[in-house]
């Protein structure tokens, strides 16, 4: 379905080679996208059209022209999946803030049921989008950093910093993000922001060699939730959705969880 221009214009649907978003995969019913960030004119002045009103006057508002386009690609990116899941126009979406800052979309000015999250480091971004429930992902660039100590004793728990220690060189860069980034995307999913407090609970031990789990916040039982870490060479990455574990969905899913986005990933 095309989507509408701010300006009420059809938007032509941007060949493969031309989009700036594509299929990255997919977790049980969750897909996940990634989002070129790369500096591209052409791509830039594309994504503007896709924006409303208020999100070009949000685009301009930012001091430096990373953050803005960061913004603009991600938030046309997701506009452009939402309509193909919801089957959708694009001006019949808009998008409002929580309590917490955590975005959410109306449709015909009425909050959808699907979920959906947004995240990005550097040139990477992720979108995750799942039929129903709520959802979170985050994705980091791997940097080395000299204060990987003091931050895990803020931010981490006692296991986990336990686990830290002991790793020495890229193993322990690794697995700092990779402990960070299901935090950050429980974090999110919750969408209570850091008013959870990272370090009171702690990733599945089955999750420091493993890349799939289910998890319950020791605060907080229920409801369950699915954990997948969906990193790769570039970035590390994870994502967390509220579930029911069901026995097929447990058949249905390989040791990780997780299998490249077919053709389905984004419509």
């Amino acid at each position: 379905m095309l989507g509408l221009s701010r300006h009420g214009r059809p938007i032509e649907p941007a060949s493969s080679s031309q989009r700036w978003w594509s299929p990255f995969c997919e977790v049980g019913s969750i897909t996940v996208s990634r989002v070129d960030l790369a500096p591209h004119a052409s791509r830039e002045e594309s994504a503007l059209s896709w924006l409303d009103r208020d999100e070009v006057s949000r685009s301009r508002r930012f001091l430096y022209p990373g953050p803005s386009r960061r913004f603009v690609l991600c938030r046309s990116a997701l506009r452009a999946i939402l309509c193909g899941e919801l089957g959708c126009e694009n001006r019949q979406l808009t998008f409002e803030e929580g309590r917490y800052g955590k975005p959410y979309a109306m449709l015909r000015d009425k909050p959808i049921t699907a979920g959906f999250n947004v995240s990005h480091s550097g040139r990477h971004g992720l979108i995750a989008f799942a039929p129903h429930g709520r959802l979170g992902v985050d994705v980091e660039e791997r940097v080395a950093r000299e204060d990987i100590d003091s931050l895990s004793k803020m931010v981490f728990g006692p296991d986990e910093q336990d686990a830290l220690a002991s790793a020495r060189g890229r193993r322990k860069i690794d697995m700092f993000f990779k402990f960070w980034t299901i935090k950050e995307a429980l974090i999110k999913a919750v969408g209570t922001g850091f008013s959870l407090d990272p370090s009171s609970f702690e990733v599945p031990s089955a999750m420091y060699s493993g890349t799939s789990s289910w998890f319950r916040f020791p605060q907080a039982p229920a409801p369950k939730w699915r954990i997948a870490y969906i990193g790769n060479e570039e970035f590390a990455a994870a994502v967390a959705y509220e579930a029911v574990a069901r026995p097929d969905m447990e058949r249905s899913t390989s040791s990780s969880g997780l299998r490249p986005a077919g053709k389905s990933g984004v419509r």
